[in-house]
């Protein structure tokens, strides 16, 4: 009952919508630095977790550690938007679904899609659970990152595996004709969906830019939580 009730109230099940998280091979979750792109990748995770599936969480800009406090945290703001839980409960299925995820972490030099295509195949040699979806925070999207999509993009097909990036942008530039960041511009047409945060006074704003007939809906999120604040 637990898990349902947190299925239920967290944000990407209010915004996204469960059916949608993996529906297709690229999703992109938009904001300026600090704004809680990670946060909100953190919880399109821990909702998969909920859902009893595997979640890899690739990081380009933090180590291990931060990335495991980070859930901590997103599970904690999770527990605490549905009331009162008693904590032994709350603990138990923490426990219970904490090790279907799995992190690692890289810089700029030393990633490779080479290994996470070797790591995945290791989960298929042991005859292990796949991931159903990739987190994948901090690709640098202001360079030309087309390499690296395309092998991404043969991985999301091999493995049938969902693959949501964070993709940063910046508080001077424009959005296209199209309302599309310039960092997504380029690429598209290699995805599925498409958020956009975007700070609004002391809230954030998640505008869907790319989801089939749900594109340009709007959804406001706490900024401290990153939860779904009630209309």
């Amino acid at each position: 009952m637990l898990k349902k009730d947190l299925i239920l109230k967290s944000p990407v099940s209010r915004t996204i919508g469960i059916e949608n998280i993996k529906d297709g091979r690229f999703g992109a979750v938009i904001s300026r630095a600090g704004v809680g792109k990670t946060s909100f990748l953190v919880q399109i995770a821990l909702t998969q977790l909920l859902m009893n599936e595997k979640v890899l969480h690739v990081s380009l800009v933090e180590p291990i550690e931060k990335i495991n406090l980070r859930y901590n945290d997103g599970y904690t703001n999770l527990i605490d938007s549905i009331g009162y839980v008693d904590p032994q409960k709350a603990l138990r299925l923490w426990e219970d679904i904490y090790p279907n995820k799995v992190g690692i972490s890289y810089n700029e030099s030393t990633f490779d899609t080479e290994k996470i295509k070797d790591y995945l195949k290791s989960f298929k040699k042991a005859d292990l659970a796949m991931p159903s979806i990739i987190i994948m925070d901090g690709l640098n999207f202001d360079k030309d990152v087309s390499g690296s999509l395309e092998k991404l993009d043969q991985l999301s097909r091999e493995f049938s595996v969902f693959i949501w990036f964070s993709i940063k942008s910046h508080r001077e530039e424009k959005l296209c004709d199209d309302g599309y960041p310039i960092q997504l511009e380029t690429y598209k047409d290699k995805f599925d969906k498409a958020v956009f945060l975007n700070p609004v006074e002391d809230k954030i704003e998640a505008v869907i830019l790319k989801d089939g007939a749900r594109t340009d809906k709007a959804f406001r999120l706490d900024s401290a939580t990153m939860m779904a604040i009630e209309e």
